[in-house]
Parts: C-alpha cells; structure tokens; sequence
C-alpha cells in the first residue's frame, strides 16, 4: 500500500516538473524570466536597443538593457 502511495508521488512530481520543449528552445515563459533582469524591467541582450540603456552586467558576454523611465535616479556627484 505504501509503495503504491510512494510510487504515485513520484509520477505526479515528474509531471509537474514536466516542460514541454517549444518551437524554439525552453518554454517562453521560462526564458523570460531568466533573461530579465533589474527587477523584471530589463532584459539581457548583447546589444541595446536605441531606445534602451545599459544599467549592469547580465553575465560575462551580456548587457541588462533598460527603458530609461525605469532606472534609478542618480544623486549627488
């Protein structure tokens, strides 16, 4: 009875781990969250956009591009 209940545990943790690959890699979802950065306003790219500025170091290879009404204001000198 108990290896039953145990056995069923494990399925269900499987399928809830479960991610379905997508057309082009992980999860939408997922990559989003991962490739944002400063507080969920900026997003990791190699580059800027234009419109964007660099705030922080994503990692070794990659920028945190920021919408300038999202940024801090900077004080003092």
């Amino acid at each position: 009875m108990a290896t039953r209940s145990v056995l069923l545990a494990l399925v269900v943790l499987d399928l809830l781990f479960y991610v379905p690959p997508g057309r082009s890699g992980p999860n939408a979802y997922i990559q989003k969250i991962f490739a944002s950065c400063w507080r969920l306003h900026g997003t990791c790219r190699p580059k800027c956009l234009k419109k964007e500025q660099y705030h922080i170091l994503c990692d070794t290879t990659r920028l945190c591009c920021v919408n300038p009404k999202h940024l801090p204001i900077l004080t003092g000198k």
